[in-house]
């Protein structure tokens, strides 16, 4: 871009900026350099023998072929986070027609996702590749398989929006034939086929920011587009990314379908759970310049995140199939991502991307020898001291170790409400597992052990979101706005209800003879049943 060009944005920028009443540094542009297409001779021989690999027949060989190429997935990623640290961000742009151009962008943002989604590659296809050793399909598995998995990375890596779109939709279209792979199995095909018509909903948002996005900005490059966020449909822009997050990433009430895709092949789990279903949080902090235009689409994105997670979790502690309660954990994890998101903790959001990703893949691909983890792992046995006491003094103990860490590491709590509300829910988290220590015994080796855990993890958490947030500084926003007397009576309310749940989540065993809790366990194990609604309405569109 020419040197006068980037003058005229920046003092748009600025008078923006004055009229908005915004700090200057709201959003920090760090244009990416340009890279001579030539640069990209290396991947284009790598998607070149990617088709080669899925015109193979051999079941074994392709699936071996699959998983060669997700190495070289990540072997590539790892040298371009690399140059990102050595020389910045870069943008290499291969072609253009038009205003449509085909380019990747390769930021800290872009390069962290790359990596974490191609190692999740490496894992997934060398599981895979045993997983599914001697089926007569194996070929197609592993062809729909590494397409996701490039559809994925094409769409963190992307550009402009119309490449992040078309790739947003390539992995939807190419993760639905995953989920039909067992044709003869009708509980897949009806999730599948709603999570089809759930998708098709979001790629219209896609479609109508597209639209709205070229009329207002005349332009798709990400890098323009952040430079001067503010359009004439800003509102309406945020709030349809907003609505395709939501139905991405199985937001209620759009969420029955993640929970009913469990009949898919375990790789497939694995890498929807660990990757896909990310894709939704993904999509709010890279455009979070965009997103940010608009705080009644961010508070209600955080709303609706707050009330998934803790519909979610409710009704993970009432299931018995381990893949059920790991699929409505996801739907959970989702809903406090948004509630991130919502709350402008997009630094927070990313790592809990990462963290929750490696952790939900271990748990799909290990899920069949949870039997034996269990045998070798302590857990506690019987509550002899699971007396409501118990319940608020771990939340006394954790509150003094979070607030008295926050302290000592210069964490401003009366920085913005919302990060103190976020602060609060994992100081529950922390309560509930020293709750899960005492309630089984007051020994003093439980007691330490307790302690020393939280202080770990909170130094731990603190630690990383600092990094988080020190790595993705020139990508993302400062969003920092000024909360209103009833945004702050709904973060008080959000927060009671997190501690309800917690208080729930520890007198249920001693509950549950009680004939109205005994009821709403019922309801609960069955989704208050939603997904049965959700599937007739399916097969009405599908009859």
């Amino acid at each position: 871009m020419a040197k006068h060009e980037l003058d005229r944005i920046e003092k748009i920028r600025h008078k923006l900026m004055r009229q908005m009443h915004l700090p200057m540094n709201h959003i920090l542009l760090t244009t990416p350099a340009l890279i001579d297409a030539s640069a990209w001779i290396a991947p284009l021989l790598l998607l070149v023998m990617i088709c080669i690999l899925m015109l193979l027949r051999n079941g074994k060989d392709s699936a071996a072929g699959a998983a060669l190429a997700a190495r070289g997935f990540c072997a590539i990623a790892i040298l371009l986070a690399i140059g990102v640290m050595l020389a910045g961000p870069m943008r290499f742009e291969l072609a253009a027609w038009g205003p449509a151009k085909l380019a990747f962008l390769v930021d800290p943002l872009s390069s962290l996702m790359l990596v974490l989604v191609s190692f999740l590659g490496v894992v997934v296809t060398r599981y895979a590749t045993n997983y599914l050793e001697g089926d007569p399909r194996q070929a197609t598995f592993s062809a729909w398989l590494l397409t996701t998995l490039t559809s994925v990375m094409v769409l963190v890596a992307s550009s402009n929006l119309l490449m992040f779109t078309l790739a947003w939709i390539a992995t939807s279209l190419s993760l639905h034939q995953l989920l039909t792979f067992y044709r003869d199995r009708p509980a897949a095909l009806i999730a599948a086929r709603k999570k089809f018509i759930i998708s098709r909903l979001a790629d219209a948002c896609m479609i109508a920011v597209l639209v709205l996005v070229w009329n207002g900005h005349g332009t798709w490059e990400f890098h323009q587009l952040f430079a001067n966020p503010a359009g004439p449909h800003s509102g309406l822009v945020a709030g349809l990314l907003v609505a395709a997050a939501m139905l991405k990433s199985a937001q209620f009430p759009f969420h029955s379908w993640l929970p009913d895709t469990l009949e898919t092949p375990t790789p497939v789990s694995a890498l929807m759970h660990a990757g896909i279903i990310n894709a939704g949080g993904f999509l709010i902090v890279r455009l979070s310049p965009l997103v940010t235009q608009s705080t009644v689409a961010l508070n209600t994105l955080a709303l609706l995140g707050a009330f998934t997670a803790l519909f979610a979790s409710v009704v993970m502690m009432t299931q018995t199939s381990i893949k059920k309660s790991l699929a409505w954990s996801t739907v959970a994890q989702m809903g406090f991502m948004m509630l991130q998101c919502g709350l402008g903790a997009f630094a927070l959001a990313m790592l809990h991307i990462v963290a929750h990703s490696l952790y939900k893949a271990h748990a799909f691909l290990s899920s069949g020898s949870v039997v034996n983890l269990a045998k070798s792992a302590w857990t506690p046995v019987g509550r002899p001291a699971a007396h409501p006491l118990v319940v608020f003094g771990s939340l006394a103990a954790s509150s003094a170790v979070g607030f008295g860490i926050a302290a000592a590491l210069g964490v401003t709590l009366q920085k913005d409400p919302g990060h103190t509300l976020l602060i609060a829910v994992f100081i529950m988290a922390m309560a509930h597992l020293l709750w899960t220590l005492w309630s089984s015994s007051m020994r003093q080796r439980l007691i330490l052990r307790g302690l020393g855990i939280v202080v770990a993890a909170t130094v731990a958490c603190f630690t990383l979101h600092a990094g988080f947030e020190h790595l993705l500084a020139s990508c993302l926003p400062s969003y920092e706005p000024v909360r209103s007397g009833v945004e702050g009576g709904v973060m008080i309310l959000v927060a009671l209800l997190f501690l309800a749940v917690l208080v729930f989540q520890s007198q249920l065993p001693s509950w549950a003879s009680r004939p109205m809790v005994a009821r709403l366990y019922v309801h609960a194990s069955n989704g208050f049943y939603l997904g049965p609604l959700f599937n007739r309405i399916t097969r009405k569109f599908v009859a």
